[in-house]
């Protein structure tokens, strides 16, 4: 009864904390109610676009208003341009937050892809996204024009989406040629240069004979992980940068000699260009005052000739980091509610079958060397991960410290077996010494198996290219610390009578049965409750690059397809807190923290590593590793949030089970709805 109370409490103090954050975010979304947010969809040449429509008052067939298109980069969503969306909407602006194909809601028609290599998935979104949006926005009633027909519309896109809008203007001034009208009268990208765009033929010359006397701008972040980079710096681009004074940044602004950057320049077709030059990194340019001053100073410029029904406050006049606020106070109370509801679930009578009883303690650890054997191997346990972060992620099989796992893996095998043999003689401890070797061959083998096969390449089977790289870190970190706790435990924690049970290993099948419908009905209430809130206020639970936002069923497959991945990391995960904060010592607030450090503590480590080295000497520790680590900016909360499911429903259990089966279920889904996903 008295765990039931405390359950129900902290599902109430959850749900007051997601409806008064849903609530509050809403507000500020919506400017107090004097602009209409709402989700809107449309069908295209190829396929279906989605997004969210910022209407303010007053914005009308009688009174259109001037246009932004806003978009996100590779492996967001709309939701990612919210600074830009709700200021510029807060100043009179119609908006449309767009999902480019196959992110979020919107979708590509499947045979608009020419295969299923990555660069045949990789270019087709962006390159016909926000050209169809264009499209779409020009047709629309509260849309301005000029008296020419002339849309008044600006394009705006963060990394990928900003190869999308620099695509867009370029095909907007050859159907001009064509049709004597332009749809784009303006453009301002963000974290992205003429690199890719040049793959398809506009490169920064072809795009400066296609400006058509447009205002035009860029956002050059100057520790930019990805793009502009002088040609002359060696090699990897996660470096300080000065794009004004590049050859690519003098060309676009029809400078011949190194430029100012937040200056005006005018160009010879009677347009107007400016470089911003913010301090910053690629995925902080969405995330930022200064760079979402310099948007509304942009467009502020741009529509200075139509700002009669515009209110053009300062542009640090701004409210948008309220939303972002109040949906990480929602976040809280969605961890919350897993919990709660769990807890709950765990009270009902068949269902409470999933709990195995408490779980044993581990007998001390002995003398000085002991402890200090196992501080040792805990430390490998968190640094590891790191370590081999950047050879998993962006090396490959290829890799040579790669490669040294293989043989690690190898020889660790045949070991487990001369273990195996040996535990045969072992009469008083056969069955943990025989068992235990048997793992440390299996673990062995797995690890030398996927470390030297290239995983996730079929790109018509593991859909999401962006999880492919996460997938086989996650893989290879399980693996690894299988193969440790497997070792340890044969060469010293089987003699001492540890179990399974101290890692909260059960092999009874009911107990794994309900842990798994317990896993599943936590996961649809706390989603349902997020697709309310979604549907009520238009919000869902994020911070920054993180979040838990809904989806459309159609990526279920590809949800379906990574869960095996992901189920055997937290289940050896799970494992590893248990035996290490709840068998083990320490308990109460320092275990929470030492589970955090065993599943996050390596991805926090490399990031401080990054990113510490790279504003100390303007160049990171792995210059080449660009998007694996804003990958795993959001990898580590991730990671955080799992650990502290894990411990809290593993010590309420006495098992893995639920907390394996409920990371699996919840990190899957989150990771899938927030990226790209091909061929549904």
């Amino acid at each position: 009864m008295k765990t039931t109370r405390r359950s129900l409490t902290l599902l109430c103090i959850a749900l007051v904390l997601i409806l008064a954050g849903s609530a509050a975010a809403s507000a500020a979304n919506n400017s107090s109610g004097s602009v209409a947010v709402t989700r809107i969809s449309f069908d295209t040449a190829n396929g279906t676009l989605s997004g969210l429509l910022y209407l303010p008052k007053g914005a009308s067939a009688e009174n259109p208003r001037p246009t932004v298109i806003v978009t996100h980069g590779y492996l967001n969503s709309a939701e990612m341009q919210d600074a830009n969306a709700i200021e510029l909407s807060r100043r009179g602006i119609v908006v449309l937050a767009l999902d480019q194909y196959d992110h979020g809601h919107s979708d590509l028609k499947n045979e608009v892809y020419t295969g299923t290599s990555f660069m045949e998935i990789w270019a087709p979104f962006w390159i016909n996204s926000m050209h169809d949006a264009v499209a779409y926005m020009y047709e629309q009633p509260y849309v301005l024009k000029d008296a020419d027909g002339n849309g008044i519309i600006g394009v705006t896109g963060h990394s990928m989406g900003g190869f999308g809008s620099t695509m867009a203007l370029a095909m907007d001034e050859q159907e001009f040629m064509e049709t004597g009208v332009r749809k784009i009268s303006c453009g301002l990208t963000e974290g992205s240069d003429f690199l890719y765009t040049g793959f398809f033929g506009v490169d920064v010359t072809a795009a400066d004979a296609l400006g058509g006397g447009r205002t035009l701008g860029k956002v050059a972040a100057r520790y930019d992980e990805f793009f502009f980079n002088d040609p002359e710096a060696p090699e990897g681009s996660v470096r300080r940068k000065d794009y004004v004074s590049t050859p690519e940044g003098m060309a676009f602004l029809q400078r011949t000699e190194p430029a100012e950057a937040n200056t005006w320049y005018h160009t010879s077709d009677g347009g107007k260009r400016i470089i911003f030059e913010p301090n910053q990194t690629h995925p902080w340019n969405h995330f930022s005052a200064i760079t979402t001053a310099h948007a509304l100073y942009f467009y502020r410029e741009a529509f200075k000739d139509y700002a009669g029904d515009l209110n053009f406050l300062d542009p640090n006049d701004q409210a948008w980091q309220m939303k972002e606020g109040f949906e990480g106070m929602a976040l809280l109370g969605f961890v919350m509610l897993i919990l709660a509801v769990a807890s709950l679930l765990l009270q009902l009578p068949v269902l409470r079958k999933a709990k195995t009883g408490e779980l044993e303690r581990m007998p001390a650890s002995g003398g000085g060397g002991a402890k200090f054997g196992s501080f040792a191997l805990l430390l490998c346990l968190i640094l590891l991960p790191a370590l081999y972060f950047s050879p998993l992620m962006d090396g490959g099989a290829d890799n040579e410290l790669v490669k040294v796992l293989f043989y690690l893996g190898c020889i660790f095998s045949v070991s487990g077996l001369v273990g195996l043999i040996a535990g045969l003689f072992d009469k008083e401890n056969r069955g943990r010494l025989c068992m235990g070797s048997l793992l440390v061959i299996l673990s062995g083998a797995a690890l030398a198996f996927v470390t030297r096969t290239p995983m996730y390449q079929t790109g018509a089977y593991w859909t999401a290219p962006g999880v492919n790289g996460i997938a086989y870190w996650t893989i290879g970190c399980a693996l690894i610390s299988l193969l440790a706790m497997s070792v340890i435990y044969v060469s010293a924690k089987a003699k001492q009578g540890f179990s399974f049970r101290n890692y909260g290993v059960s092999f009874k099948p009911l107990a794994i049965l309900m842990s798994l419908i317990v896993a599943i009905l936590t996961w649809a209430v706390a989603y349902g409750v997020l697709f309310l809130m979604d549907l009520i206020f238009k919000t869902d639970f994020r911070i920054w690059t993180f979040a838990f936002k809904t989806f459309d069923l159609n990526i279920l497959p590809a949800i379906l397809r990574y869960l095996p991945t992901f189920l055997l990391f937290y289940v050896i995960s799970t494992a590893s807190i248990t035996v290490n904060t709840i068998s083990g010592r320490p308990g109460g607030l320092g275990g929470y923290l030492l589970a955090i450090a065993l599943n996050a503590g390596g991805a926090i480590l490399w990031l401080l590593n990054q990113y510490g080295t790279l504003f100390r000497t303007g160049v990171a520790a792995h210059p080449g590793s660009a998007l694996s680590g804003i990958v795993l900016i959001a990898m580590a909360l991730t990671l955080t949030i799992a650990a502290v499911i894990s411990r809290n429903l593993a010590k309420k259990t006495g098992n893995i089970w639920l907390p394996a089966f409920l990371n699996t279920l919840l990190m899957t889904t989150m990771t899938i709805a927030n990226t790209m996903v091909a061929f549904k």
